[in-house]
């Protein structure tokens, strides 16, 4: 149990990625979100609460978490690889997925494909589109050129911190993230950014924020992917999720075949401000294995 180093090779670069395991009962993997200040770590909460009756395992996606990362062009094929890896080969058959943000559209079409991959799906906040699309209705031409400007050497990287700096991610987690405005601060505020400066940090981040790793590329396809889920799946979002991204939540519930619970605090994160509402509404789901 404790900490774990997940190594992975991808296009042709030797990755190191970090992993948690807390708890003991059937395993539960916890994916967190793809941004950029999302890390496994934002699964450490909820893990605290599961671990009386799960064995938890978190781990970072490629391109993000707290440790150095190689410059590689970030795609969703390498997303899609990499979660097959982790069910095949590093948490095989877990009782239970649990996956944020896009990390949740990626479980989705995971098992719209592969219904033997995990028994129960959970998802908290599901988006399958990056925040640039989201904020202007769609894709556009210039979001295939800004990872681009972005990836380029000391400009790149001038232009990115200017976007990850103190007031920006402070404004950022006040209107999406984070219910409570001073719950990013002091030391929390501190570990959040000090993600934004790992080495490589910003070419994973960038190609999220510009949509390029969108696992789907429309609500029809993402809505395709969640009716061939043939497991039981939880949907969780939290009541102040942002307009548009609760819009999203809300047709996703309107699937026979997804069950949603809509809890009262929180916004996109509120699995990690608030991780005893939705350990408390995971539970009921996933059921007391020791009853089993």
């Amino acid at each position: 149990m404790g900490y774990e180093a997940v190594r992975w090779r991808c296009d042709g670069r030797e990755l190191t990625l970090g992993m948690d395991r807390v708890g003991s009962g059937p395993t539960v993997l916890l994916l967190p979100a793809l941004s950029s200040i999302s890390t496994r770590l934002e699964m450490a909460p909820l893990q605290a609460h599961l671990a009386s009756s799960f064995h938890t395992v978190a781990v970072d996606w490629p391109g993000f978490g707290e440790l150095p990362r190689p410059r590689v062009d970030w795609r969703p094929a390498i997303y899609e690889d990499f979660l097959s890896y982790l069910l095949t080969d590093v948490v095989p058959g877990p009782s239970a997925v649990i996956a944020a943000g896009h990390a949740a559209g990626y479980a989705v079409r995971h098992l719209a494909g592969d219904p033997k991959a995990t028994q129960r799906l959970v998802l908290l906040s599901p988006t399958w589109r990056g925040p640039l699309p989201t904020m202007m209705g769609g894709d556009r031409p210039l979001f295939e050129t800004v990872p681009k400007v972005v990836d380029v050497p000391v400009l790149g990287q001038l232009l990115y911190q200017l976007n990850v700096n103190r007031f920006v991610v402070g404004m950022m987690a006040r209107g999406h993230v984070y219910a409570d405005p001073h719950w990013l601060t002091g030391e929390r505020s501190r570990e959040k950014r000090a993600v934004t400066h790992a080495r490589g940090a910003r070419h994973a981040s960038i190609r999220f924020v510009s949509g390029r790793l969108d696992p789907c590329h429309s609500r029809e396809q993402f809505l395709d992917a969640a009716r061939r889920i043939t497991v039981p799946a939880l949907q969780l979002f939290a009541a102040q999720a942002p307009r548009k991204s609760r819009a999203e939540m809300q047709a996703l519930a309107a699937l026979d075949n997804i069950q949603t619970v809509q809890l009262a605090q929180g916004k996109l994160s509120f699995y990690e401000e608030f991780p005893e509402h939705a350990a408390t509404a995971i539970a009921d789901f996933l059921g007391d294995p020791r009853t089993d």
